[in-house]
């Protein structure tokens, strides 16, 4: 049985792989949004607005969509909506 860091760790990396392919051409490769995002209103993965908010709600944002954000609960599965949330809380570290 895997530890809870191997775990974790595997997430991300999944989570770095959805991120590039569904996140990345608003949010940017680093978080912080990209031009087209910005015009969109995204916000930069570094603030303390977006890391001070809880994992739940985070995962509610991807799920449900926010604002011009659309939603994903129908085109991913939870665990990888977890793995982009844990790759978010890695980016705003960066």
């Amino acid at each position: 049985m895997r530890s809870y860091s191997q775990r974790h760790t595997r997430a991300q990396r999944e989570g770095e792989k959805t991120y590039k392919a569904k996140c990345a051409a608003c949010h940017a490769a680093d978080g912080s949004g990209s031009e087209v995002g910005k015009k969109l209103g995204t916000h930069d993965f570094h603030s303390s607005q977006v890391q001070s908010q809880p994992d739940a709600d985070l995962n509610q944002i991807i799920a449900k969509g926010k604002n011009k954000m659309p939603a994903y609960e129908k085109s991913l599965k939870p665990d990888e909506i977890n793995g982009l949330v844990a790759y978010l809380r890695e980016l705003g570290k960066k």
